[in-house]
């Protein structure tokens, strides 16, 4: 009978099987604020304190209650809360409280969905809904976006063919046509998760974190009539439907300010690219390096503290007995002090000649965070040499006997009369290609140092120096190319697809893809599904990136392709790398059982035992075995008496499914590959049992050993075969070790069963299997 009884009145009990953690106590406390305790709690009368009851099912009611009580929402010695009282001992009331617990069941996915939509409607009050359900408001958007799915992808996540994290992969989209597009291309396969299917499903339209819709904004691009698929299942931004007009306003908008610099600075053009990189752009254009402007005495005595100070912070930071934040303090300032003396030395403002304005112009690039910046290379139309010239090169005109006041050419210099007069830059623009490097005085052509390896003054460095250097430029490349991961999957890919069409020129890494060195010529493997599955991807691949005989094009070109095409290089990289067998060994790769294990992999569909590829290649007896095995006695009774050629065949046509045979001996026929071709179940290892097996017999229980199968002993090796039901996936009985047929395979059992007249060793160790290892 239920009851109410005061809040105030209720405690809850320690027999009450569910116990306080992560269960969504707020939200269930705005529920029940906006509705009431919909369901009665179960409760047992207690001695202490009097008139008290213990509640022994719907803790998480009674805590949200007492939460409300606490935030002064509701007054706990007023408030009714409908109960029902049970009595009883401990257990029983311990196993009331299990039952109450045990026998609930969550709604689906489905069900959730369908109910929100039902009752909010087509303009139902979601905020609402969200304040008194205690979720968000996106939460409440997204379950309406999953009950709008395409009917045939709600149906499959009703009926749990699709996992929920899937089905919000396809409500990315309210598009019913973009859905059941990507629906009907990736919906039938298994092997497709979430990301791949949010992936397709953007691959038409902009994302909103793309730089060119963070230079437009969505307010404008909403205005000019774009379309904007709000993604409620992920932060990775909404997608712009309409990236044309996204597209065209970032253009004016780049065009604009590039019109607006050109005017100020009196360039010949200021480009604008939607992106980060010029390289495209300034292909048939050319590269104008000009001189830096010397160091000011300034910029020189800051460059000479700078070094004094680095000094004086090395030998601090050498002493061991300094404290650890004095030692952090000090390696930021060096840090700082290094990239200051760095920019002052090697990165001053370059010196333009006014003449060369009207002749060069630059780029205005777009950065990934949507802002514009105007590239610092200058490039022309035609090859142009800018060289800072020497006053006393031009007009022999020296500076006064008190010396330069600076380093370069266009520092001021002190007179006779002890003034600092400036000195004006002079440039010598010369037309036509740069040829050779620097020329010492008196060196001839034979003696030109190229210029990557000369020092300053043109002389040549050391090999030893050169090579330090070389080593601390790649550091240099590797630190960079840490913050983005995203350019270093592009170069690690490329390098990989390319080593077909790379040729001798070297790629800068040592990543490699090189293709397995199978145990057997390819020429001499049967085919089968896959591998004429791996050739239809290989044809099916966006090779357009491969037809430039330049690697930096080829690679250029390669970071062009989609998302998309780039996963399909990776994987076809990745399938084409697997190795058959692990060298001069007999066991299966314990990783590349993992995989499998992974990807659930049916191999009885990918390949099929036949008459080339196994059936006449192990024994009678094995075969015979085999057919008791899926069909029992009667089955491999009608076979006994006939030759291997004949049971060979048979077995052929049964096991590809084409006999006329009982359903459920077909069934397991279909279902059956050699143990030698399963991937079996690997699961990671606790640390315990890790260390456990120790030393070399860690790997033993996925070792295949063959030494049961090599001997001279036929009713052995058929004992072997049929050790513990095993299925028959034994070595090649007929092979001699150049891969050509034995002749005595030919010959044919004799109509009365006698034993088959097949070879009585067998040394093929490419034939793993676990029956063997098993046996042993």
């Amino acid at each position: 009978m239920i009851q109410t009884v005061k809040l105030a009145r209720l405690i809850l009990s320690d027999i009450n099987v569910r116990k306080a953690g992560d269960d969504l106590i707020e939200q269930f406390a705005a529920d029940i604020f906006a509705r009431g305790v919909l369901q009665n709690l179960i409760v047992t009368p207690v001695k202490k304190p009097r008139g008290a009851f213990a509640v022994i099912a719907g803790s998480r009611r009674y805590r949200a209650l007492m939460l409300l009580a606490e935030r002064g929402d509701i007054v706990a010695a007023d408030y009714d809360v409908p109960v029902m009282t049970l009595s009883g001992d401990d257990a029983t009331l311990s196993e009331t409280s299990l039952a109450e617990n045990f026998q609930r069941l969550a709604m689906s996915p489905a069900d959730e969905c369908r109910a929100f939509q039902h009752f909010l409607g087509e303009n139902g009050d979601i905020d609402g809904v969200a304040k008194r359900f205690g979720i968000s408001r996106r939460f409440v958007e997204g379950r309406l976006r999953l009950a709008n799915l395409a009917e045939p992808i709600f149906e499959a996540l009703a009926e749990g063919t699709i996992t929920l994290d899937l089905a919000k992969a396809y409500a990315s989209t309210q598009s019913h046509e973009r859905q059941m597009m990507v629906w009907n291309s990736y919906g039938k396969s298994s092997y497709y998760g979430p990301d791949t299917i949010r992936r397709v499903i953007a691959n038409e339209s902009m994302k909103s974190t793309d730089p060119v819709a963070l230079l437009v904004g969505e307010d404008a691009y909403v205005a000019a009539g774009g379309v904007v698929d709000r993604d409620l299942f992920s932060d990775a931004g909404d997608s712009w439907l309409n990236p044309e007009i996204a597209q065209a306003l970032a253009a004016d908008r780049m065009e604009s300010e590039a019109k607006r610099i050109g005017e100020k600075r009196g360039l010949a053009w200021i480009r604008p690219i939607a992106g980060g990189s010029v390289w495209e752009a300034a292909r048939g254009l050319h590269r104008v390096d000009l001189p830096m402007a010397a160091l000011t005495e300034e910029q020189a005595a800051r460059i000479e503290e700078i070094d004094t100070r680095i000094g004086a912070i090395e030998t601090e930071m050498e002493n061991e007995e300094i404290e650890e934040e004095a030692y952090d303090a000090l390696n930021a300032e060096y840090e700082t002090l290094g990239e200051e003396v760095q920019t002052l030395r090697f990165h001053r403002p370059a010196l333009l000649p006014p003449e060369l304005t009207p002749r060069v112009g630059l780029f205005l690039t777009l950065e990934n965070d949507g802002t514009m910046e105007l590239d610092d290379t200058y490039y022309s139309e035609t090859s142009l040499r800018v060289t800072l010239v020497d006053d006393e090169d031009e007009a022999g005109d020296e500076p006064g006997e008190g010396g330069d006041a600076g380093d370069g050419d266009d520092a001021p210099y002190i007179d006779g009369d002890g003034a600092i007069v400036a000195r004006t830059p002079t440039f010598r623009i010369e037309e036509g290609p740069v040829r050779g490097g620097p020329l010492a005085e008196g060196r001839g052509k034979a003696d030109e140092v190229d210029p990557a390896a000369a020092a300053p003054g043109g002389k040549a460095m050391s090999q030893v120096l050169l090579d330090q250097l070389a080593v601390q430029r790649r550091d240099v490349l590797g630190a960079a190319i840490i913050a983005n991961p995203a350019l270093a999957l592009d170069y690690m890919l490329f390098v990989m697809a390319d080593q077909g069409h790379a040729g001798v020129a070297g790629n800068g890494t040592t990543i490699r893809a090189p293709s397995p060195q199978d145990p057997v010529l390819a020429n001499s493997v049967p085919g089968a599904r896959a591998r004429d599955y791996l050739a239809e991807v290989h044809d099916g691949l966006d090779a357009s990136w491969t037809g430039s005989g330049d690697m930096v094009t080829r690679f250029e070109a390669f970071r062009m392709l989609g998302d998309e095409a780039k996963a399909a290089w990776l994987a076809w990289i990745v399938a084409k790398s697997f190795e058959a067998k692990e060298s001069y060994s007999t066991r299966q790769n314990a990783l590349q059982n993992r995989l499998a294990t992974l990807l659930d992999i049916d191999v009885a569909s990918w390949w099929r035992p036949t008459s080339e590829n196994f059936f006449d290649r192990v024994p009678k007896g094995a075969l015979l075995l085999l057919l008791d095995e899926v069909g029992g006695p009667a089955l491999s009774g009608r076979h006994a008496s006939q030759k291997k050629g004949e049971i060979s065949a048979s077995c052929e046509k049964l096991f590809a499914g084409e006999a006329v045979i009982e359903a459920e001996v077909k069934e397991a026929a279909l279902a059956w590959v050699p143990v030698a071709m399963r991937f079996p179940v690997t699961e990671p290892k606790a640390d315990a049992d890790a260390e456990a097996a120790g030393g070399d017999d860690a790997d033993a229980g996925t070792g295949i050993d063959l030494a049961a199968l090599i001997g001279d002993d036929e009713e052995a090796l058929v004992a072997v075969l049929s050790a513990d039901g095993a299925e028959m996936g034994g070595p090649d009985d007929g092979d001699t070790e150049d891969g050509t047929m034995d002749r005595h395979e030919a010959i044919d059992d004799e109509a009365d069963g006698a034993d088959d007249e097949s070879p009585h060793v067998f040394g093929d160790d490419d034939a793993v299997s676990e029956w063997a290892e098993a046996a042993e």
